[in-house]
């Protein structure tokens, strides 16, 4: 996939020194230059790796987890009673291990690039540190954060902003950049947010934020600030080009339009909407009117084919129409797309000179021919598992399934400790949760 979505049958792609030099027919490479190493993958898909538009990589620790708490009822509920408890147990050991978890499966699963936002308002410092550690190990690309909210206090608001700060400050580490990352418009102030856009401005960095993921987000503006979640976002300065909004599922056309307007870009996260049972987000809408869209995780499944999948069926049932999304669209909104929210220009797809981030795909089973028609079979027949190998920045860190970097069953062990003893924490009677709406 390059520039202008070509299919290459019997195809190449060389890179050197982490950049790509050809993309073409197979036979033509050798005009390219010498390559030290030659790897036949024929019968394969060669394509882009998987950009993540928005995760949570800690969320891999509610995997599995039993929690003693009474069943939610809401999304508002399953923040108070599921999100945020584990949020204000979580220290820098557990974010070491739940990105080490999180960006081991992604790499197996294709995905070369992700932007994260982690949470824990009580311990904010030096968490970055061990996320980027964790990042570097696997040897896959982050654009990490930590989300400041301001719904304990105000305090730690600035606390998880300044966190974001100093790591934009030292210019990130390694494969691990920063951005500046907001909670959401109903448990942070117009300083906060205010504060964040121009921290943003300073280091030229991406800023995002949840919007509009529950109906609460839209009650709390209009109850609070006479208008709706995007119009407060406009009016403190957030909306733009460097902005990525997460979910945005409970958006009218006008702030659809505005999205539009300021060159705003969107993370969908279609199967944690229906995990949380938010709604469906507005998405042929918002690609009418030329909002740029990535497909995102939101710490639940971390497989981008599955992703692809659930994003190309929600809204075929959702608008019952079958050619209300095509493939292509998907495939791209889970590669160049996501990257350009971020201001990746030189990841996403395979053109000379971009980033060497590539994947190879061999099917589990080939039911039918690899045709001219990949991008179908891409969405709907290919998962993380078909994955064979990886390449980021040039560099092979999954060779046949396997890792080339790190030592997969000693890291899976000091992961389930480290989990295990969070488990624990979570086990404890939660303290009573703060209704938001009462704080901002």
């Amino acid at each position: 996939m390059d520039a202008v979505r070509r299919v290459i049958v019997d195809g190449a792609v060389g890179f050197e020194k982490g950049v790509i030099t050809f993309v073409g027919k197979s036979e033509e490479a050798s005009k390219a230059g010498k390559f030290d190493r030659v790897l036949d993958v024929s019968g394969r898909f060669v394509m882009p790796g998987l950009v993540c538009a928005h995760t949570h990589l800690y969320g891999i620790a509610l995997r599995g987890a039993s929690l003693r708490i009474r069943p939610t009822t809401d999304f508002l509920e399953n923040l108070q009673r599921i999100w945020w408890p584990l949020d204000e147990r979580m220290d820098n050991d557990d974010a070491y291990a739940t990105a080490l978890a999180a960006c081991l499966e992604m790499a197996l699963n294709g995905t070369t690039t992700f932007a994260d936002t982690y949470s824990a308002p009580p311990r904010p410092e030096g968490s970055l540190d061990a996320i980027a550690k964790a990042v570097n190990e696997v040897g896959i690309r982050g654009v990490i954060s930590f989300e400041a909210t301001e719904r304990r206090s105000v305090e730690e608001g600035r606390r998880g902003l300044e966190e974001n700060i100093r790591f934009l400050s030292k210019g990130g580490d390694g494969l691990a950049k920063g951005m500046i990352s907001l909670h959401a418009s109903f448990t942070i102030s117009d300083d906060l947010i205010a504060r964040g856009v121009e921290a943003a401005k300073k280091f030229n960095a991406p800023i995002t934020i949840h919007v509009s993921e529950g109906p609460n987000d839209v009650y709390h503006n209009i109850e609070r600030y006479g208008k709706r979640t995007v119009e407060r976002l406009r009016d403190t300065g957030l909306l733009g080009p460097s902005a990525v909004l997460a979910h945005c599922v409970h958006l009218n056309r006008r702030e659809i339009q505005l999205l539009a307007e300021t060159g705003t870009n969107v993370a969908h996260n279609p199967m944690s909407n229906m995990l949380n049972a938010v709604g469906v987000m507005k998405l042929p809408e918002m690609l009418e009117a030329g909002v740029n869209v990535g497909i995102g995780n939101d710490g639940y499944i971390f497989d981008g084919f599955e992703n692809m999948c659930a994003a190309f069926l929600t809204h075929r049932v959702d608008r019952r129409d079958p050619s209300i999304l095509s493939p292509q669209k998907v495939l791209e909104m889970a590669t160049v797309d996501a990257a350009r929210a971020y201001g990746l220009r030189d990841v996403g797809s395979l053109e000379l000179g971009k980033k060497a981030d590539i994947i190879v795909v061999r099917p589990e089973v080939k039911a039918t021919p690899m045709t001219r028609n990949v991008y179908g079979y891409l969405v709907n027949g290919v998962r993380g598992r078909d994955v064979e190998h990886v390449f980021v920045d040039g560099v092979q860190i999954i060779d046949g399934r396997r890792f080339t970097r790190l030592d997969k069953e000693r890291a899976e062990e000091r992961i389930l400790k480290t989990v295990e003893r969070l488990w624990s924490r979570l086990g404890e009677e939660p303290g009573e949760a703060v209704e938001p709406l009462r704080l901002m």
